[in-house]
Order: structure tokens, then C-alpha cells, then sequence
């Protein structure tokens, strides 16, 4: 079997690959893009795209539950063609992966685009087909799937995944979310709001990630009182005739279907990753490096939700580009170079948004940490729009003012939660942020009162009388500068 050499072998065509590849297009390298499975970006097909478009579905169908107090007539009548909305989202989810698979693989020529599993025989060496591919470096790029037990797989199609939700034609009348991470979240809500009978379930005492117990306290109670959560306690199913039966502690349950949301594993089934040579973690990942995504010393690099770290999609377009970016120093016989990575941000699209930016309550050091916070339901906004629900929590650094994190679940929080990135990736202090503009009444207040109630815990002086107005020029007696 002959060798083929080219100096950049990708595997995977998802958001890192495509990412990978045009760093190698925009240095003039030769390339292959190897790809196993379906063609299009998880975000596109299976993940974030299908997923909102089913939540704006629920969310403007739900809204009718709002109308009465406004003295709108006739929103009682108001009724949801499931078969048509489950079309439309589909119809959605195809034009985002028409639109990727148009800018990327659809020209391709078959020699540069190939469609089939990519194995390794040696670090630089794969196996693609009935073909060997030599490299100058190689970057993995091979995404992830839905974790399902292996006993589980024997519910057949009682058994979903998002993989399997969202071709669906009609919805069972009865589902039991199994894991209420985001995925699960944000689905169990949408169905529940759809019309199905939906009851949540997972062994965490935890909602979506949350880390800040004021926060998860305030997300079950609001979450809670739409559909039903059994938190704290491993679930066991069985067959119940047609349908399936659902334990969990002394509660049970009988529904048509489960939805399978515990988590992702990332895939790595049949790549051959032990002919790296280096020791693989209990997830069969091989030590790299997150500002490189260099795996040991090898021209080897590794991108996006095969990580396991970040599955999020501008981090995996972030991780595709150093990868390859990298990858294309090593060919031009240069070091890696590493990365600044940014502020963590991960938002969950439920209603209202859940939010973890920064370091998380569980990263703190909760004896150099001042916490603020501000509940929504006083918010004049918020209470307008008929969702003054949830609470903010933002952590500072006592001593330099330096915002560190928050936790929220607010509406428009996908909103506040980038207001917040921003200023934590520019190291702006609590002082700083107050200085910005606030209208009134917009939701940002809510981060304004938040930002407020934490700058009264700092131990550090105000640079001036007004701690939301600096001085055009310096005056005597005015305390130190943050």
C-alpha cells in the first residue's frame, strides 16, 4: 500500500476540523481533511442550532400563558400543530447544515476530502480506507457523542439522544429526562412547554452545571414549578409493557420514552491512539497542552469536544485554530506557539438563561472572595416583561476590586453573561463596570444592583467622591486609586 504525503492530516470535519483546515489553506499547506461520520458541525446538525430552534418554538408558544393579564382575547384557543413545529425545526436545522457543508467540504475534491475513519499506525502515519496517509502533523479532531449505558440501548426506540430527538416526526406524549445538565435543561423545558408530559431526573443535587448553591436553589424552584425534578438520586428503568418505568429513590414513574442527557464521550473508538506512545487517562485521552492543543511532544494536536474540557463552540473553533495554527509551525520547522485562552462562558438557553462566567463558586477562595448579588423580582424590566425570576451572584477579589466570576439565572442573561466575559477578560475592577453607561429600565440594572451590593463588600477605597463617576482632574483628599 503506497504512502501519500501531505504536510497537515486532520481528522474530524466538525467546527475544530474546519477551523484547523483554514489555517492550513491561509499558509499555503497541503491538507486532508478525513472525516468518518456525518458531514456538518455537531452545532449545526444535532446540537445548538436544532436544540434553539425548538426552544423559540416552546418559548413563543408558552408566551401565550402571559397574554390573559394584558387583556389580550383568545389566547385560550391558541393551539400547537406539534407535527408542523417539529418540521420547522428541522427545516432550521437543515439550513445551518446546508450553510456549513456549502462553505467547507461541498467543493472539496474527493482527494482532499475524505470520507471515511482515520486510524493511527504511527504518530505521524494513518491508516484512512485502503489508504496511508504520512503527515507533517496530524490534528484530531474527532468530536464526541451522547453517553448511553450499554443496557440502556436495549429500550430500542424508547431511547432517545439528541442524535435521534430531532428527526423525529411527532413527539411521545410522555418523556423522562435523564440528566439535567444543558442539554437535558433546556430540552426537558422545551418539551414540557410543547405540550409533552415531562419529568426530570439526576443523581446530582445540581441543575445545568451550577456550582453556587444560591443560584442552583433558585433554578430548582423555578424549574420546579413547571415540570417535576428528582434530584439526588440514581434513576433505574425497566420495561413496563409499551412503556418504559422509571425509578429513583421511592419515586417512579411510567412514560412512553426517555431522553438519554447524561453527559458526552469524546470519540475515540478504533482511532489507535496507543500508537502515540504515550500513557492515555481513563477517557483514552493522551496528555496535551491547553494553550498548545500539542499532545506530549509530538506533531500531533488535538481540538474541540474530544477534549472533554470545553464543548462549546467557540471554544472548539478557538482549539481548531491553534491546533492548526500549530500545526502548520511544526511543518515549517518552528515551535508551538500557546495561547491566552478566554474567560470561561458557558450559557444555558432555558428560561430564564442560567449562566457560570469566570471561576465558577467552586473555584473561589472564599476567604479573598466578596459576593454580590441581586434577586430578579424586584427588577422593573424583568417584572414588565412578566419574568422577573431567578438571581445574580458576582464574585470580586476583596483586596484589588478584580471581578473574578458570577452564577446567574436571569432573563436575558445570554445578554449579561457577556457583559460580564468581557470586563472579566479585561480585568476590570467592580468600580470600573459601575462606571459604564446603564440605561433605565433595561435588565443590565439587575447587573448594575448586583455590581453594587458586592463593591459595598470590597475592602478596597473608591478612587474619588462618586464611585460611578471618575474626576476629570485629581483633587486633595481623595482616597487612593484601585
Amino acid at each position: 500500500m503506497q504512502e501519500r504525503f501531505v504536510d497537515i492530516a486532520i481528522i474530524g470535519a466538525g467546527t475544530s476540523g474546519l477551523n484547523a483546515m483554514s489555517q492550513a489553506r491561509k499558509a499555503g499547506k497541503s491538507f486532508v481533511l478525513i472525516n468518518g461520520g456525518e458531514p456538518g458541525t455537531t452545532c449545526a446538525r444535532v446540537g445548538c442550532m436544532p436544540s434553539k430552534a425548538m426552544i423559540q418554538v416552546a418559548e413563543d408558544y408558552h408566551r401565550r400563558t402571559h397574554l390573559g393579564r394584558y387583556g389580550i382575547d383568545g389566547h385560550e384557543g391558541l393551539q400547537l400543530n406539534l407535527a408542523e413545529a417539529l418540521e420547522h425545526v428541522q427545516d432550521i436545522r437543515d439550513t445551518f447544515v446546508d450553510r456549513v457543508l456549502g462553505s467547507s467540504t461541498d467543493d472539496l475534491p474527493e482527494d482532499l476530502f475524505l470520507q471515511d475513519y482515520a486510524r493511527f499506525l504511527e504518530p505521524t502515519l494513518l491508516a484512512v480506507g485502503e489508504q496511508r496517509i504520512r503527515a507533517g502533523a496530524v490534528v484530531i479532531a474527532t468530536g464526541s457523542r451522547p453517553r448511553v449505558p450499554e443496557p440502556w440501548r436495549a429500550f430500542g426506540d424508547k431511547l432517545l439522544t439528541t442524535d435521534s430527538l430531532f428527526e423525529l416526526a411527532d413527539l411521545p406524549a410522555s418523556i423522562a429526562v435523564i440528566g439535567l445538565g444543558t442539554i437535558g435543561l433546556e430540552l426537558g423545558q422545551s418539551l414540557h412547554r410543547l405540550g409533552i408530559q415531562v419529568e426530570g431526573f439526576d443523581q446530582l443535587a445540581t441543575l445545568a452545571g451550577i456550582r453556587d448553591p444560591e443560584v442552583n436553589q433558585a433554578a430548582i424552584q423555578v424549574i420546579g414549578k413547571e415540570f417535576p425534578l428528582h434530584l439526588g438520586q440514581p434513576v433505574q428503568i425497566s420495561e413496563d409493557g409499551e412503556q418504559l418505568r422509571i425509578r429513583a429513590g421511592a419515586h417512579q414513574i411510567s412514560v412512553d420514552a426517555l431522553l438519554c442527557s447524561i453527559g458526552r464521550v469524546p470519540n475515540l473508538e478504533g482511532l489507535g491512539l496507543e500508537q502515540l506512545g504515550l500513557e492515555l487517562d481513563a477517557r483514552g485521552l493522551p496528555p496535551f497542552d491547553r494553550h498548545s492543543m500539542q499532545v506530549g511532544e509530538l506533531p500531533v494536536f488535538i481540538a474541540g469536544d474530544v477534549t472533554a474540557e470545553r464543548p462549546v463552540l467557540h471554544e472548539a473553533g478557538d482549539e481548531g485554530r491553534i491546533a492548526g495554527y500549530n500545526a502548520v509551525q511544526t511543518t515549517s520547522g518552528k515551535r508551538p506557539a500557546r495561547f491566552r485562552r478566554r474567560t470561561p462562558l458557558f450559557i444555558n438557553f432555558c428560561d430564564p438563561n442560567i449562566c457560570i462566567i469566570g471561576q465558577g463558586f467552586d473555584r473561589l477562595d472564599r476567604d479573598q472572595t466578596a459576593i454580590g448579588e441581586i434577586k430578579m423580582a424586584p427588577v422593573g424590566r424583568a417584572l414588565i416583561m412578566g419574568n422577573n425570576r431567578g438571581l445574580i451572584r458576582v464574585y470580586a477579589d476583596k483586596t484589588s476590586g478584580r471581578l473574578l466570576g458570577a452564577e446567574l439565572m436571569a432573563p436575558r442573561g445570554e445578554n449579561l453573561a457577556h457583559l460580564i466575559s468581557w470586563s472579566i477578560q479585561q480585568q476590570m475592577t467592580v468600580e470600573q463596570m459601575l462606571r459604564m453607561p446603564f440605561y433605565h429600565p433595561v435588565i443590565e440594572e439587575a447587573l448594575q444592583a448586583a455590581l453594587n451590593d458586592l463593591n459595598r463588600k470590597l475592602e478596597v477605597k473608591c478612587d474619588g467622591p462618586l464611585t460611578e463617576l471618575a474626576l476629570l482632574e485629581p483633587s486633595d483628599g481623595t482616597a487612593a486609586s484601585r
